[in-house]
C-alpha cells in the first residue's frame, strides 16, 4: 500500500497510542494513554476514512457512559452483571436494523458482541472500586429501563455509523485511523483508566479481519 501524508501521519499518531488497542486486556489500573493529537488527520473530510471510523469511537464512548448507570441501577440488588436474555435481546434488534439499512447482520452482531463486553468490563471494574471503597459507591440507583432506553438510542446511532462505513472498515488504514479516533475520543472525554480500556475493548471488531 503506497502511504498517502494523511495515512502515515495517521500511523505516527497511531502508533503512540495503540496501548489503547494492545492494553485492551489490561487491569483498568493500567497507565493512561497519552494525550490524543491536537487535529485529525489531514484527510478527515466528511466522507474520508475517518470521517467515516470517528462516529464509532464517538457513540462507543457514549454507550460506555450508559455503563456506570447500569451499574449504579445494579449495586446492591441481585440482578447480575451478565444478563444473557437482555443481551440476546440486544444482538437480536441491532442485526434487524442492519437488514433494513443495508448493513452486514453478521459485521453489526460482532461490533455488538464487544460492545456489550465493554460495557461489563465498566460495570464490573466499578464494582471493584465500590468493594474496596464503599464511600465511592453510588447512593441513589437509576431507574435500569430509563437507562436502557438511552441505551437503545445509541444503539440506533452505532448501527447507523457502522452501515455507513464498510470500505472504511474494510480499509488497510482501518487500525490506525480508528486508533487516532479513540484517542481524540478518549482525550475529549477525559477517560479515565477503566473506561478507556473498556473503550479499546468496544472497538475490537470494527476493522474487517481484526
Amino acid at each position: 500500500m503506497q502511504l498517502t501524508p494523511s495515512i502515515r501521519s495517521a500511523l505516527a499518531a497511531g502508533a503512540a497510542v495503540t496501548v489503547l488497542f494492545a492494553g485492551a486486556g489490561a487491569a483498568a489500573a493500567a497507565p493512561a494513554a497519552p494525550k490524543a493529537p491536537a487535529t485529525a488527520p489531514a484527510a478527515a473530510t466528511a466522507h474520508s476514512p475517518y470521517a467515516q471510523l470517528r462516529p464509532l469511537a464517538t457513540f462507543s464512548a457514549e454507550r460506555l457512559a450508559t455503563a456506570d448507570l447500569v451499574a449504579a441501577a445494579k449495586w446492591g440488588t441481585d440482578k447480575p452483571i451478565d444478563d444473557p436474555a437482555r443481551e440476546q435481546e440486544v444482538l437480536k434488534t441491532v442485526a434487524e436494523q442492519a437488514r433494513q439499512l443495508g448493513a452486514d447482520p453478521a459485521a453489526t452482531t460482532r461490533i455488538f458482541r464487544d460492545q456489550i463486553e465493554a460495557n461489563k468490563v465498566v460495570q464490573r471494574g466499578l464494582y471493584r472500586q465500590w468493594d474496596a471503597n464503599p464511600a465511592q459507591a453510588p447512593t441513589e440507583r437509576p431507574d435500569l429501563q430509563e437507562v436502557r432506553k438511552e441505551i437503545n438510542r445509541v444503539n440506533g446511532e452505532l448501527v447507523r455509523a457502522i452501515a455507513a462505513s464498510p470500505h472504511a472498515r474494510s480499509a488497510p488504514s482501518c487500525t490506525p485511523l480508528l486508533t487516532v479516533a479513540a484517542a481524540h475520543v478518549r482525550a475529549e472525554r477525559q477517560l479515565d483508566g477503566l473506561h478507556t480500556v473498556a473503550l479499546a475493548r468496544s472497538l475490537r471488531s470494527v476493522c474487517a479481519g481484526v
